[in-house]
């Protein structure tokens, strides 16, 4: 079975998997100079409306999706018009295109802007000014850019940093710092922070409150908090779970958590495309336990339509701990 995201990118003390990253050391170098260099030397555009980042800093995993459906959800509240963008990772077509769900696969856009345009007009687009543009000629009031903080084409209003906030088990968001691919750091931390507006911090909705220690990595900057809590109840009965994101252990968490008759779970890939086999064994695993089959609503939207009736969704959705405070400071970035 092929893995997702090693577990030792997110260890501070880095005790396991030093021989590889040592090796990859000269590699992170490369990766981090080129992504400085194509920061400093852009021109982003200016396409007449507010823009708002939702970001992170490292490879994956820190709930940038939710937390965009979010925003998107609280500024159509407050009477905004705003529509998605994105880059459509994953898909075949290049755009810019706005996401119709009823003709459009993940195979087609990606599945992060189909979950998208099920709340609000989702447009990807590999050239995010000729997106942003075309987003405008379609009446967007603001647009919420989904995984964009390292990419510069457009001028942006607010940027926000996602960043996943659970500490146990000597897990650290940044790992020991290091860029990939010897760590999960798309760039250093403190120049990522330096392009930032504000932090949300996720955690999961049974965590402990944020851990001190991480929330002074931040500096002066506004921090909020939010829960990534299921939004709705996990399927009933014995059930065998799936996942291909870039932390599929904290899925086989949650559901424990949210009180699933969870008997095994199988990780993937993050952006995994599920391959007949791949299928098969799942299949063969849930009869072991005679057991349903159930995985996030990400990987959901990837399975062959012919698969979406034998496999649950289990949606999970970003909630502000101080949602009024947070939506009055989203509104008053757009003025």
């Amino acid at each position: 079975m092929r893995l997702g995201t090693p577990r030792w990118w997110y260890e501070r003390n880095g005790r396991h998997g030093r021989v590889a990253r040592t090796l990859l050391k000269p590699a992170s170098w490369i990766w981090a100079g080129v992504t400085a260099r194509r920061i400093a030397r852009a021109a982003p555009v200016d396409v007449g409306i507010p823009v708002i980042s939702i970001g992170n800093l490292t490879v994956g995993g820190s709930g940038k999706t939710p937390v965009a459906r979010e925003v998107l959800r609280l500024l159509h509240q407050a009477g905004v018009e705003a529509h998605a963008l994105s880059r459509g990772y994953g898909g075949k077509l290049n755009g810019p295109l706005r996401v119709d769900p009823a003709i459009h696969t993940a195979a087609d856009v990606g599945d992060e802007p189909l979950m998208l345009s099920g709340d609000a007009p989702a447009w990807i687009s590999v050239d995010r000014v000729a997106g942003a543009q075309a987003a405008v000629a379609a009446g967007a009031r603001a647009l919420v850019l989904d995984d964009a903080h390292q990419n510069p084409a457009l001028r942006k209003t607010l940027s926000l940093i996602v960043v996943d906030g659970e500490t146990r088990g000597g897990e650290w968001p940044f790992g020991d710092g290091s860029v990939f691919p010897s760590g999960p750091m798309r760039e250093p931390l403190k120049a990522g922070l330096a392009r930032a507006d504000a932090v949300v911090v996720l955690l999961p909705g049974d965590a402990p409150p944020a851990d001190p220690e991480l929330l002074e990595e931040f500096g002066a900057l506004p921090i909020f908090i939010a829960r990534l809590e299921p939004a709705g109840p996990p399927p009933l009965g014995p059930q065998v779970g799936f996942a291909g994101i870039a932390k599929p252990w904290k899925v086989e968490r949650s559901l424990i958590a949210a009180g699933c008759d969870l008997k095994d779970f199988v990780p993937f890939p993050d952006h995994a495309e599920y391959r007949a086999a791949d299928l098969a064994f799942l299949v063969d695993r849930a009869a072991v336990f005679d057991a349903g089959l159930v995985t996030t609503e990400k990987d959901w939207v990837r399975l062959p339509a012919e698969w979406r009736t034998r496999v649950v969704s289990w949606p999970v959705a970003a909630r502000f701990e101080a949602p009024a405070a947070f939506a009055a400071f989203l509104v008053q970035s757009l003025r």
